[in-house]
């Protein structure tokens, strides 16, 4: 985003609201005592902008470096001055001074002579007489503030791997440091930027924040994990996790609403209910999970994956139980299975949709069923296992017998299907699309029952239905998470939470909770009933 907002108070109330970056905020820094706010453009915008909070308004901008020079990545104020500032990014590294009066910045470039690093974090000590800058290069360098001139540099061998990426000061001069290649350590003054203390995490550390004196330490990894070190045994911990890149499906047991699953790039994750906490990870390296649901029988995790894979997995312990070669040619994008356990659903890339007959030893097509000409991207079955419905982007609902595998009914709409379910009496469908229309369909002749507009921006991506039929809950990329009255049509509740387009979004059978997740990474638990 462009826009920066101001919070204060208990109730999160917006204090004020900023605009004048274009297409992103880089970085932002407060001054020690909360006077100015400064804000760094990305590279389409390569500004710096001061601006004076109490008054609520900007006081001074200018460029954040040298036409010369590539994009300004981080930006931290002295400790003991309101008026100083430090940027640093590719090949630049100034110090800046605010002329309240002339409503002017000035800078001043640091003098690091035949060097040209990529700074990416930037560390002052208590009484501002050093800057320390952590590179890309693997190396951290000394700035004498007072003079702009450079002073030393370190490790002169054996940099750390792929770059330093965050550092933060303890009281008695320690400097902690977090590396892009997961190495977290201290150096202590004097060690030539050696580490005295070091551990691995797993995943490139992106941010560190220390504890009162230091004695406890919290560490953030582009993994999705927080890790929490003490710094006496140095030894790592993980209070915390997500996932890193987009969730594509979630899904509850049957009748079970206190564990679901979730499946992003990599990784399926089984999560408790209730407390958030994650009680199992499953891994397929370098590969994307597009859909996840449990067999009725619980005894198994079934999974969609990329590769044209289906892979089952047993839910206590994540071990695989049987993997389906080339299920699909150009990826398993959705994914079923029967109240009886004994089949299973899928829809790939290529709009084929394909059953499978299920056993612990053999696992079997029974039919292919080819009429879809877009992606397969929603698949449900009905409660007596006799029909199911694929939703596809080539603008088509077709409804399945699942004994003869040939097509009963086809519903055609302008907009690609995202998402498609049945009410619980089974006589009507509810689906959602690019078109940011929510229609109701009638299952034995395919009419259309009713339209209604779902969202004002963006695709409807996720719909479900509450387990009574009286309410629905839909979400998409407008980023709100809404709960209609299922006969009436109409909005009660709409949640905003999420900073990226939802995927899918699920009312827990038990019907105590709402999990909705997102392109972002973000998995949020909404209370049900309200």
């Amino acid at each position: 985003s462009s826009g920066i907002n101001a919070e204060y108070g208990e109730n999160k109330v917006a204090y004020t609201t900023f605009t004048l970056h274009k297409v992103k905020v880089e970085a932002l820094a407060f001054s020690p005592s909360d006077k100015y706010l400064v804000t760094l453009g990305g590279r389409d915008d390569s500004s710096v902008v001061v601006w004076d909070l109490e008054n609520r308004e900007a006081l001074c901008g200018a460029p954040s470096a040298l036409q010369s020079a590539g994009t300004v990545y981080t930006v931290r104020f002295m400790n003991t001055s309101d008026d100083r500032f430090v940027t640093g990014g590719n090949k630049t590294l100034r110090i800046w001074e605010v002329d309240r009066e002339n409503r002017k910045i000035r800078p001043q470039e640091c003098d690091l002579g035949q060097l040209k690093r990529d700074v990416r974090c930037i560390l002052i000590d208590s009484d501002d007489e050093y800057l320390y800058a952590g590179t890309t290069s693997g190396d951290i360098l000394q700035i004498t503030i007072r003079t702009h001139l450079f002073k030393n540099s370190g490790p002169s061998k054996d940099k750390y791997s792929l770059g330093v990426h965050s550092m933060a000061m303890l009281k008695d001069g320690t400097i902690i440091i977090a590396t892009g290649g997961g190495t977290v350590g201290a150096i202590k003054p004097g060690s030539a930027f050696r580490l005295t203390k070091e551990c691995e995490l797993a995943g490139g550390a992106t941010s560190i924040a220390v504890r009162g004196a230091g004695h406890q330490i919290f560490v953030g990894v582009n993994k999705g994990n927080i890790y929490s070190i003490n710094f006496s045994d140095f030894k790592p911990v993980c209070v915390n996790s997500c996932h890193y890149s987009g969730v594509m499906d979630v899904a509850f047991p049957a009748g079970e609403g206190n564990l679901f699953a979730t499946c992003s790039k990599e990784t399926i994750r089984v999560w408790v209910t209730d407390t958030s906490s994650e009680v199992l990870r499953i891994t397929v390296p370098n590969m994307t999970c597009h859909g996840v649901c449990f067999m009725q029988d619980g005894r198994s995790i079934i999974s969609a994956w990329n590769d044209g894979k289906i892979r089952a997995f047993k839910p206590e312990s994540g071990t695989e139980l049987y993997t389906i070669h080339d299920a699909h040619k150009q990826g398993v994008t959705a994914i079923a299975t029967t109240n009886d356990s004994s089949r299973i659903v899928s829809g790939g890339g290529e709009g084929q949709v394909r059953v499978w007959d299920i056993s612990p030893k053999h696992q079997q097509m029974k039919a292919a069923m080819k009429e879809h000409k877009g992606v397969v991207t929603c698949i449900k079955i009905r409660k007596e296992n006799m029909e199911c419905v694929s939703a596809s982007d080539d603008g088509t609902c077709i409804i399945w017998d699942l004994n003869r595998f040939v097509r009963n009914q086809i519903i055609f709409s302008n907009t690609l299907f995202k998402a498609v379910c049945y009410d619980p009496f089974e006589s009507q469908l509810l689906t959602g699309g690019s078109d940011r229309k929510i229609s109701y369909w009638e299952t034995l002749d395919g009419s259309q029952i009713r339209e209604m507009e779902g969202s004002a921006d963006g695709s409807i991506n996720g719909l479900d239905i509450s387990a009574d039929g009286n309410y629905f809950v839909s979400g998409g990329n407008s980023r709100k998470v809404k709960v209609w009255k299922y006969n009436e049509g109409d909005v009660t509740h709409v949640g905003l939470g999420h900073s990226g387009d939802i995927t899918r979004i699920k009312v827990c059978p038990n019907s105590k909770h709402i999990i909705s997740v997102s392109a972002d990474g973000a998995i949020l638990r909404w209370r049900y009933p309200f």
